[in-house]
């Protein structure tokens, strides 16, 4: 009697544990999942992947900076498989805590970790911000466009190069004005700053303006909308919130790196290392839907194609501001 109990007890085990769902937690910044932008599309891959994998996910949003490394280790002490860290600022929090807990698996948006159970997912964010530019080139009727980027650090100054380098591509004489909100985390969420700051560049005679800076970028696209300019969004389809006036969104696809890494670590086809995405598998594209088809005609479309094809075949060699500073 008593083996055929233990024999049912260790079943029963056996079956909770070939059923229990993959627990992952999702580790945001401060701008929180409903900031449009970035954070937005980490929070949809994984939602999405809770509802169609069936995995356990919770989430936390980070007051500050001070707090990444305490979500990272409370994640990880109560055994959750997968730890996934949104943006650069948590490489150290997750470079820490992935060597203290060997035994769960993270991942890292925007930042590289080299460690046998981290996997570092990066963009090719230039070569978007490129195709970006030259849409504003092609559209601008001034001659003048601008770039607002959040904090002023080398990611943002990637998506400002490349941006600028694509308007000149269609136009070397266009002159192009970049601002950043701050040096701060804090810029990330001040709609203020930045809709001063669009303002400021529409009154200097800009038409159009591609803003990256998270949450922030309500501001601007808020003034763009006053003053009848046109605005580029970033991250996730932001076409959405101002139909006709946001030209295109440089979609950087964090939703799908997110789920398919959800979806590799139940598979158990997780490796650690760095994954990029770019145009070939669309982890970077400017957006087009029914909000700007109006806007974008298939000759403009055409272009950017073609533009696109270049790229890919290293025609066009777009310039990269982290190669750049190395020098």
């Amino acid at each position: 009697m008593l083996k055929h109990l233990i024999f049912f007890v260790t079943f029963l085990v056996c079956e909770v544990a070939l059923t229990a769902p993959l627990k992952v937690g999702l580790v945001l910044d401060k701008g929180g999942k409903d900031d449009k932008s970035f954070n937005s599309a980490a929070y949809a891959g994984a939602t999405k992947a809770e509802k169609e994998l069936k995995i356990e996910l919770k989430y936390v949003e980070a007051s500050d900076v001070t707090a990444l490394e305490n979500l990272h280790r409370a994640f990880a002490r109560k055994k959750f498989d997968l730890i996934i860290g949104i943006g650069f600022a948590q490489t150290e929090a997750i470079k820490k805590i992935s060597a203290q807990h060997p035994d769960v698996k993270f991942a890292l948006v925007d930042g590289e970790v080299a460690a046998p159970n981290v996997r570092s997912l990066l963009f090719e964010e230039h070569e978007g911000s490129f195709i970006v530019g030259a849409l504003a080139a092609l559209k601008s009727k001034t001659g003048k466009v601008g770039f607002i980027g959040g904090m002023d650090i080398p990611l943002i100054r990637r998506f400002s190069l490349g941006y600028e380098a694509g308007a000149k591509f269609i136009n070397p004489k266009i002159s192009v004005v970049n601002n950043f909100i701050g040096v701060t985390g804090e810029a990330w969420n001040n709609p203020a700053k930045a809709k001063e700051l669009a303002l400021a560049q529409i009154s200097s005679g800009v038409d159009i303006i591609f803003v990256a800076a998270g949450a922030s970028g309500s501001g601007a696209f808020d003034a763009i909308e006053e003053k009848n300019k046109l605005g580029i969004g970033v991250d996730s389809n932001q076409n959405w919130m101002k139909p006709g006036v946001i030209l295109t969104s440089m979609m950087k696809r964090v939703d799908v790196a997110v789920y398919n890494t959800i979806q590799d670590t139940q598979n158990s086809k997780f490796t650690p290392g760095v994954v990029r995405y770019g145009f070939k598998d669309k982890g970077v594209d400017y957006a087009l839907d029914k909000h700007n088809e109006k806007i974008l005609t298939p000759e403009l479309i055409a272009k950017l194609e073609d533009i696109k094809t270049q790229i890919l075949s290293g025609k066009i060699k777009v310039p990269d501001y982290y190669k750049q500073s190395k020098k």
